[in-house]
């Protein structure tokens, strides 16, 4: 018997996560969202002790839609008793961690979320106005296929590994997105280098630091970057993570979007200042004997390949860019917090000509984050990722995601189901009339 459903979601991040919750809890679609992970786990390679969101508790996977829903984070803290203490651990940010486990909380009470379940492919079948989707149940190798009108991808992103280095990761050129998984070994290690200037890199290092009396291995730090240079987190800034700042970058012509968004960069790919000045404290206390840093911190090196040395022994080769002086180093492990790139599943891809593109890899979107087809349908495609180049550097913001998520609900049902306005901010960005 065929099994089809309104909504289909592909990937279950905390995107797809909270539309799955805001979808169960509001509407009475048939929705089922996908994923190949066995559980919910959000970075599991970078939940660090000691590690926080960049963005406050409400920003959790609902709020922005509906805060009185069941979902928040602030009901998760008072089922599981933490209010208290949360109540005096007195900040707006969360520990990874936590955020982590109120996720998989929310997705424990969810049954349109099924886990263990890859999808494999996707077929438009024009004369039927579906999709059929297949799948594949991980550990039992059961294929299914099922059917959805609408689609949701939810497909995150992958670790970008500039150049080749891609093809010599092993378990000591490692990137950062799984450090968690291998610190242990890292720290048995002679020789230890970062390479990367963003928030990840600047935990990393922080706890690298703070082991290396106990281990005593050599520690360095680089990045292409021109300094180790501090996020965008003023009140006035973060205006731009806000509905009204998506509406006028949306609206912008595409020439005029792709110039913004290196602008725009500080505004996520910097290192929260309380990260830097730990960093710095830790630097100078451990100077007080040396009056030498106990770690090489150099910018301004673009690492262009890794190259064997020895067993366990590797060379960075590039260069200072500014000076143009060849730069070496020898190490024997690499952290590579080089960042992300969208993750565009195959099918997505097979669909390209089909589609208004604007560019090569860039799908043109909504402002409600759905795909532009060239031949209108009636058959819908939201995306969740790959979205920066139209809505802006604040696609990937959590925050932000909820309000998407809400404008997603009420197109695929067809009327006002969740309030998508939490309400103006004080800049202006588009000149009027």
């Amino acid at each position: 018997m065929e099994q089809s459903y309104d909504v289909i979601g592909i990937g279950i991040g905390p995107f797809n996560l909270g539309l799955a919750a805001l979808l169960e809890e509001k509407t009475t679609l048939s929705t089922a969202f996908f994923d190949e992970t066995d559980v919910f786990q959000w970075h599991p390679g970078m939940l660090l002790d000691g590690t926080d969101l960049q963005v406050p508790f409400l920003a959790d996977l609902v709020t922005f839609a509906n805060p009185r829903s069941k979902y928040t984070f602030l009901n998760y803290a008072h089922i599981h008793e933490r209010l208290m203490t949360f109540f005096f651990f007195n900040r707006f940010d969360v520990p990874r961690l936590e955020y982590n486990a109120y996720c998989q909380w929310v997705s424990q009470q969810l049954e349109n979320c099924h886990f263990g379940t890859r999808v494999e492919n996707v077929v438009y079948e024009a004369n039927k106005k579906r999709y059929k989707v297949e799948l594949l149940v991980k550990g039992k190798d059961i294929k299914r296929v099922v059917y959805a009108n609408h689609l949701v991808v939810g497909t995150g992103s992958t670790p970008l590994v500039p150049g080749d280095m891609a093809e010599q990761l092993n378990d000591d050129i490692i990137h950062s997105s799984v450090y968690g998984h291998h610190e242990e070994d890292i720290k048995a290690a002679r020789v230890v280098t970062v390479v990367g200037s963003g928030q990840s890199a600047a935990e990393i290092f922080y706890k690298l630091l703070h082991a290396q009396p106990e281990h005593d291995y050599e520690l360095s730090w680089f990045t292409r970057s021109a300094g180790f240079f501090q996020l965008e987190d003023s009140k006035v800034g973060q205006e731009l993570f806000s509905p009204s700042y998506v509406d006028y970058f949306h609206d912008l012509p595409y020439e005029a979007r792709k110039e913004a968004l290196p602008l725009l960069g500080n505004l996520r790919n910097g290192v929260q200042q309380k990260t830097l000045h730990k960093i710095y404290d830790l630097l100078y206390h451990r100077s007080i004997h040396t009056n030498r840093s106990p770690a090489l911190i150099q910018a301004a090196i673009e690492v262009d390949s890794i190259e064997k040395s020895g067993p366990r022994s590797y060379k960075l080769i590039g260069k200072q860019w500014q000076q143009q002086k060849e730069f070496s180093h020898q190490t024997e492990k690499v952290v590579l917090a080089t960042g992300y790139k969208p993750a565009i599943p195959k099918w997505l891809e097979a669909m390209k000509s089909d589609l208004v593109m604007e560019s090569d890899k860039e799908f043109a979107v909504t402002r409600n984050a759905e795909l532009k087809f060239k031949e209108k349908r009636s058959n819908r495609i939201f995306t969740l990722t790959n979205l920066e180049h139209g809505l802006g550097t604040s696609a990937t913001n959590l925050g932000l995601s909820v309000e998407r998520n809400a404008r997603i609900v009420n197109e695929l049902v067809g009327e006002t189901v969740y309030q998508t306005s939490p309400g103006p901010v004080f800049q202006r960005f588009s000149e009027e009339g």
